[in-house]
């Protein structure tokens, strides 16, 4: 039986950004599978009832501070993106679209724009800035909107959002190894544990 986790994940959570860097590691280490699961964070709030730390003022401040911290100890590049919370509607969309039709482009295309909200901080909530993010990075923006705006695809990321709640997701990055649940990016230490 293969090792497997699985990984919930939206590209407007900062956290979701730090696990991404880190997991193919992780992965490899263990020989386990990733398997991918984006969802709609906005979404999965509305549903919980749950909300971003960052509109805490106070925790809002920590998870900065903890997160450049967690940046640092990866080694991975990490700034705060000024245009935060960024609507992912259409990014997510267009995440579950190449899962869907191109399954082997959807990590580059998750890392572009991971990169462009995370790294650049660039506004992700402007069209053309997406358009001008996904060019530079060897998509037709203009095809994957179209792709983003598919009804079978909008389902999809519905169905995935939904499927989230219902397994007692309530944040991002949320894992599952053998239908145990861990979240946050810095409950790797735990996963491994549970990969073993």
């Amino acid at each position: 039986m293969t090792k497997a986790v699985e990984f919930y994940f939206d590209v407007g959570s900062p956290a979701a950004y730090l696990a991404w860097t880190q997991l193919p590691k992780l992965a490899q280490e263990m020989h386990a599978e990733i398997e991918y699961r984006p969802f709609l964070l906005g979404g999965v709030f509305q549903a919980t009832g749950n909300r971003s730390p960052m509109e805490v003022p106070a925790k809002g401040q920590y998870m900065q501070d903890d997160l450049a911290r967690y940046a640092r100890r990866y080694g991975v590049e990490f700034r705060h993106n000024p245009y935060f919370p960024i609507n992912t509607l259409m990014l997510m969309r267009g995440a579950i679209g190449l899962q869907m039709r191109e399954p082997a482009r959807m990590q580059a295309y998750v890392d572009a724009v991971y990169r462009a909200i995370w790294v650049d901080a660039k506004n992700m909530n402007d069209p053309a800035t997406v358009a001008e993010v996904l060019k530079q990075a060897g998509f037709d923006a203009e095809k994957l909107m179209a792709l983003a705006s598919d009804p079978a695809v909008k389902d999809q990321l519905k169905v995935q959002t939904q499927d989230a709640v219902s397994r007692g997701v309530f944040g991002a990055p949320t894992f599952f190894v053998n239908n145990q649940m861990f979240w946050g990016q810095d409950r790797l230490d735990f996963i491994k544990e549970a990969l073993q």
